[in-house]
């Protein structure tokens, strides 16, 4: 029963007072503290002094979107409707500012159009200072002329959707409105006679001036100050242009050293790149080299060795160096010197039987390699 609408309350727009607030909002205000505390039970005469204990206006607010008691307020009105007249009374109401907001925010939702624009602009007089709760929960600054120009030109206001009004020429075109006069008008209209009375007094005395001067002096005067000011404005042109080339030359210079300066900076990052390069191709080369040379050093180890077991096994076994067939002894015996001159030829032209175990080692890899022999 807390939470209907007076029986007696018409219907605002086609539907319920109640509902022009989105239910999610309103089932929040149904289960606040606030609502139902202090504001059970309210009327039209006792709503003005929860009204007036009021320091802050806003929608709602934290986690878990609390609504804030000038919300629930209201929420209050609109389900009991008060009288249009009580509603003006807190529109016009200057001691309490917020009773004031409380009015204009109702009559925003329920009035009509005409009345909105009547009742509310008044109010851009007003510069009261406001504090506004927002979301996070915070306090913010503000001023009751910018909170009636949120409510006339803004379609959300404190988390409620504000219903359409028509456009204030509309209403004035077709007579429901009269055009509206703002309060600095008059400052307005007192100034432009000070100057007009200003502009009355120098052309005054300017006639004055002109009736005691000659008609020759006035021409003589005016082609001296055509000449003058026609030399003031070459000399300054040519000041300018002087200026203006001097940048020109400077923004020229800053940018022929740049480009030498980022045409050194690629040359040397080249450089660098080129010998490091050449650095990392010579440490390649040299480590082929090394295992080039291992390689053959392992090699001839192995033939020594292998040469050594064999003429080992041949004089354990009693055999002769190189086999012999059967009736071929006398032959063989003597082609087995033949045979050892022609690898002592060839062993003298590969450089293989070099004193030196270096230079024999690396003749023998060139060798294979199908090199010439190092020198003798």
């Amino acid at each position: 029963m807390a939470n209907r609408t007076d029986p007696l309350a018409k219907s605002i727009r086609g539907t319920n007072p109640q509902n022009l607030v989105e239910k999610i909002v309103r089932s929040k205000i149904y289960q606040n503290t606030y609502w139902k505390e202090q504001c059970f039970g309210l009327t039209a005469e006792t709503l003005v002094d929860k009204a007036m204990e009021l320091d802050h206006v806003g929608g709602t607010y934290g986690g878990n979107r609390k609504p804030t008691p000038f919300m629930c307020l209201v929420m209050k009105m609109l389900q009991i409707q008060p009288e249009k007249d009580i509603v003006v009374e807190f529109i016009k109401n200057e001691d309490y500012k917020y009773v004031r907001i409380l009015g204009a925010f109702y009559l925003r939702l329920t009035g009509t159009d005409s009345d909105v624009y009547l009742y509310l602009e008044p109010l851009y007089n007003d510069y009261r200072k406001l504090r506004m709760r927002k979301q996070d929960g915070q306090f913010l600054l503000t001023h009751v002329d910018e909170f009636i120009d949120e409510l006339l030109t803004k379609d959300y206001s404190c988390d409620i959707a504000m219903p359409r009004i028509k456009k204030r020429w509309n209403l004035e075109n077709v007579g429901a409105l009269e055009p509206r006069r703002s309060a600095l008008e008059d400052d307005f209209e007192e100034e432009e006679e000070k100057e007009e009375d200003e502009m009355d007094v120098d052309v005054d005395e300017h006639e004055k001036d002109y009736r005691g001067r000659s008609p020759v002096r006035d021409r003589d005067r005016k082609r001296d100050s055509h000449r003058y000011r026609d030399r003031d404005y070459d000399r300054d042109y040519d000041r300018d242009y002087d200026r203006e080339r001097g940048r020109g030359r400077d923004r020229d210079r800053d940018r022929d050293r740049d480009r030498d300066r980022d045409r050194d900076r690629y040359r040397i990052r080249e450089e660098k790149e080129y010998g490091r390069d050449r650095d990392r191709e010579g440490r390649e080369r040299d480590r082929r080299d090394r295992d080039r040379r291992r390689r053959s050093r392992s090699r001839s180890r192995s033939r020594s060795k292998e040469r050594k077991d064999r003429d080992g096994d041949r004089k354990r076994h009693g055999r002769s160096p190189s086999p012999r067939r059967h009736g071929d002894e006398d032959g063989g015996a003597r082609e087995e010197p033949k045979k050892k001159k022609k690898e002592k030829k060839e062993k003298k032209d590969d450089g293989t039987d070099h004193p030196d175990p270096e230079i024999a080692e690396a003749n023998k890899l060139r060798a294979k390699l199908g090199l010439k022999p190092l020198q003798l």
